[in-house]
C-alpha cells in the first residue's frame, strides 16, 4: 500500500519547525513549500497529494492546484463571519476577545469553502504571540485530519466580510482610549508587519512590545526617518 503523501505550505518562517515535527511524527510522505515556485516543486515531487495544507499564503492558489487536489487553508474567524483580509487585526478592532480557527476546503470564493474543523483561540498578546497560538493548533488540526478523514461541512449563516488592511491603517489613533491604543500596538506587533507608529515632523516613531500597565502603556519605540515619498507628498 503506497503511504499517503501531503503538502504544507506558508510563507511565514514560523511554521517550519512545526512541519519538521510532523514530518518527523506522522506517517506518510510530507514536502514543505514557502513559495510559489516552491509549491510547484512540492506537487510535481507529490503529484498526488492527499492534502494541501496552506497555513499562511499571500499569493493566488492556481485553479489546477485547488481544483484537482483537495486544498485546506486556515482562516482565523467562525466562518462566515469575518472572511477575507486582516482576520487578526479586524477581529481586535471589533473589540474580539477570542475566536475560533476554521480550517476550510479552498474554494473559488475567499473563505468560502466547506469546514473541516473549528477550533477556540484567545486574542490575547501580541500579535506575533497569536499567530504563533494558531500555527500550533493548525498543526493539532492537520493531525486530526490526517488521522480523520473528515467530511468538510457546508458554512450556514449570512457571511460578513473584513476588507485587508493598508500599511497606512497603521498609525495610532488619535481619539482612542489607551485599550485602544494597546491593542493598535499590539495587534500589529510581528515580523513582516507594519506595526504602529506616529509621525513627528520629519520622523517617525515605531512601537512595540507594549504592556498596558494600569493608567499607563509601556512600549519599546524606535525612532527612524520618516520614508521619503511620504515627505515628498506631504
Amino acid at each position: 500500500m503506497t503511504a499517503n503523501g501531503y503538502i504544507v505550505a506558508s510563507c511565514k518562517s514560523w511554521h517550519r519547525s512545526g512541519f519538521e515535527a510532523l514530518k518527523s511524527q506522522e506517517d506518510g510522505l510530507w514536502s514543505w513549500g514557502a513559495s510559489p515556485k516552491e509549491l510547484l516543486r512540492c506537487v510535481k515531487e507529490i503529484p498526488t497529494p492527499r492534502y494541501i495544507f496552506f497555513l499562511h499564503w499571500n499569493w493566488h492558489v492556481p485553479k489546477d492546484i485547488w481544483a484537482q487536489h483537495e486544498c485546506v487553508c486556515f482562516h482565523m474567524t467562525d466562518v462566515p463571519y469575518g472572511r477575507g483580509g486582516s482576520p487578526l487585526q479586524n477581529l481586535i478592532v471589533a473589540g474580539h476577545k477570542s475566536t475560533k480557527l476554521s480550517a476550510l476546503r479552498m474554494v473559488d470564493e475567499m473563505d468560502a469553502g466547506p469546514v473541516y474543523a473549528k477550533r477556540e483561540m484567545a486574542l490575547d498578546g501580541r500579535a506575533e504571540d497569536i499567530y504563533m497560538r494558531a500555527g500550533a493548533l493548525s498543526f493539532e488540526i492537520i493531525r486530526w485530519m490526517v488521522r480523520n478523514e473528515p467530511v468538510a461541512v457546508a458554512q450556514q449563516g449570512e457571511p460578513v466580510m473584513f476588507r485587508r488592511r493598508k500599511p497606512e491603517q497603521s498609525v495610532l489613533p488619535m481619539d482612542g482610549s489607551l485599550q485602544a491604543v494597546y491593542d493598535h500596538i499590539r495587534m500589529l506587533d510581528a515580523p513582516t508587519y507594519p506595526p504602529g507608529f506616529i509621525e513627528h515632523g520629519g520622523l517617525r516613531l515605531e512601537f512595540s512590545n507594549a504592556q498596558l500597565q494600569g493608567d499607563e502603556i509601556v512600549a519599546r519605540v524606535v525612532i527612524r526617518k520618516k520614508p521619503i515619498d511620504q515627505e515628498t507628498e506631504s
